[in-house]
């Protein structure tokens, strides 16, 4: 089972989804430490990496990032445009435009 619902509970998603409900109020380790990713194993963090890498292409692109909260929750609101470049920005290591494999635990971590 694929879901973030397999590795997450229900109220660390909510909690998550509470913090950042106003447009640009999105701040990734703050969402990361309500849904309690940061504590999580390498595995559990691959898997989430996975489950947001929606066309399995071994990278998150600008548009999956911007539908990130709809992972947690088919309800949740897409996030603004600042918040996608700011959230890509802290995982793109290499500039490529684009959050790699290679770079999802730091990016869980960061």
């Amino acid at each position: 089972d694929m879901a973030l619902s397999s590795i997450l509970t229900e109220a660390e998603i909510a909690a998550g989804l509470q913090s950042c409900q106003a447009a640009d109020s999105f701040d990734y380790k703050t969402f990361f430490v309500k849904v309690g990713l940061n504590s999580k194993s390498k595995d559990q963090v691959a898997k989430v990496f996975g489950i947001l890498d929606q066309d399995r292409s071994g990278f998150i692109e600008e548009e999956e990032l911007k539908l990130f909260l709809k992972n947690f929750s088919a309800g949740a609101r897409a996030l603004t445009d600042a918040e996608t470049k700011a959230f890509l920005a802290a995982g793109d290591s290499d500039g490529d435009g684009k959050i790699g494999v290679d770079g999802k635990t730091a990016f869980i971590k960061m």
